[in-house]
């Protein structure tokens, strides 16, 4: 009999490693197609099969597909999110080909594009910020000039808030622009930048699976002009109300995108409005959100999700009620990293539930100002939000690292 396979369009360096044990767990068998799997460390540490295949060539993945059915029964297929989101386009696509349960790979592509995607919302009278679609400087800065200072640069197309940055006056607007246009920034496609207002207020996420809200937690950012996540708390702070208003405007936007097939995670921003959408991304989000929602609500997202991805039926039942949280650990200069320590104690500490460095000592660090400049993260749990802050606190302040500063064109000399 045939070993049923689960097919992995590319991988994920902080979550792969999750779905691969989960497949496991389900009697699957995880099979990761990417163009370079080298970069993902978990598949030779767990010899998990990889085939190197370019993920970009739909053609060359239904071959390889195809040739994996004659030696398996493939039960599934999904796909990681990459800069531009498209391995889960493509995994959607395979998913036709192949009859197989999976997003509509045509609502996927329409999200991905933020511009679009804005579009939609707006048509549905969902709340979103103002916005402007600019390919040039001169458009960038007309579109800021028409919204107003300050507001918010992005790429319409990219995910982890790379090359996303608040503008507060004209020369942060100039000198961020340049840097979209000027060659810094990779882009996958002919440029074209979201020109947008700067929503103010609190950061809430939806965790959805199907059309059903599963968990609404909070997040706190850094320092401005970046938007790099620095704490995540699961359930959020909210009265009924406003968990209930929060809701409804999620179900708005999966309506507004034709979403609605496995998991979706939106972005709000709390404002003198009520729930602004800031962000509809057609996945889960990465680390550490699953985890958290498995610790506060019993729900295991990852698992759910692949069980969807087979035909199988969710059980999308909330087992119990935690408060959680995770503190990502964040470097506050560049250099090169000589140690970092303290991840044996910090885990021990009872109620901390995870404790991980995603760096190795001489690493260089660079900052990006986006979800590249984590080195790690510590996340706890217990019954109650003081109790939750405490514990984490106390294990963050056992953590310690130090980086040695790259030197300067002077001291090379």
């Amino acid at each position: 009999m045939a070993r049923r396979g689960l097919i992995l369009v590319e991988g994920h360096r902080r979550m792969g490693l999750l779905y691969v044990q989960a497949a496991q767990r389900l009697g699957l068998h995880p099979i990761t197609l990417s163009a370079d799997p080298a970069q993902y460390d978990y598949l030779a540490a767990e010899n998990i099969k990889a085939i190197r295949v370019d993920t970009d060539d739909l053609d060359s993945l239904i071959r390889e597909c195809s040739r994996l059915c004659a030696t398996y029964d493939i039960a599934g297929i999904t796909g990681f999110s990459r800069a531009d989101e498209s391995a889960c386009v493509t995994a959607g696509k395979l998913c036709q080909y192949f009859d197989l349960p999976g997003p509509n790979p045509t609502s996927i592509e329409r999200c991905c594009d933020k511009f679009t995607q804005r579009r939609l919302l707006e048509g549905a009278g969902v709340p979103i910020p103002a916005y402007r679609l600019a390919a040039n400087a001169t458009e960038v800065e007309s579109s800021a000039a028409e919204i107003g200072l300050p507001v918010i640069l992005k790429p319409a197309v990219g995910s982890g808030s790379s090359g996303v940055r608040l503008c507060r006056n004209l020369d942060e607007l100039a000198e961020h622009t340049t840097y979209l246009l000027g060659g810094k920034h990779v882009w996958g496609s002919a440029p074209r930048i979201l020109v947008e207002e700067f929503a103010q207020g609190p950061y809430y996420e939806a965790d959805i699976m199907g059309s059903e809200v599963i968990a609404i937690g909070a997040a706190e950012f850094g320092s401005p002009p970046d938007f790099v996540f620095r704490e995540f708390t699961f359930p959020a702070p909210l009265n009924d109300n406003d968990h209930r208003r929060i809701v409804d405007v999620s179900l708005s936007c999966l309506r507004a995108l034709d979403l609605g097939w496995g998991p979706t995670n939106i972005e709000f921003r709390w404002t003198k409005r009520g729930p602004v959408v800031i962000e509809v991304n057609p996945r889960l989000p990465g680390t550490p959100d699953p985890q958290l929602v498995q610790l506060a609500y019993g729900v295991d997202l990852i698992t759910e999700h692949i069980k969807l991805t087979i035909g199988d039926e969710c059980d999308l039942h909330r087992r119990h009620s935690q408060n959680a949280a995770a503190r990502i650990l964040i470097p506050d200069h560049d250099g090169i990293l000589d140690w970092i320590g303290g991840d044996s104690r910090a885990a021990a500490r009872p109620g901390v539930a995870d404790v991980k460095f995603y760096v190795e000592p001489k690493t260089p660090i660079i900052r990006k100002g986006d979800y590249r400049d984590w080195i790690g993260h510590v996340i706890a749990a217990s019954p109650s939000v003081a109790r939750t802050e405490v514990i984490l606190q106390g294990a963050v302040d056992l953590i310690d690292w130090s980086i040695t500063p790259f030197p300067t064109l002077g001291e090379e000399e």
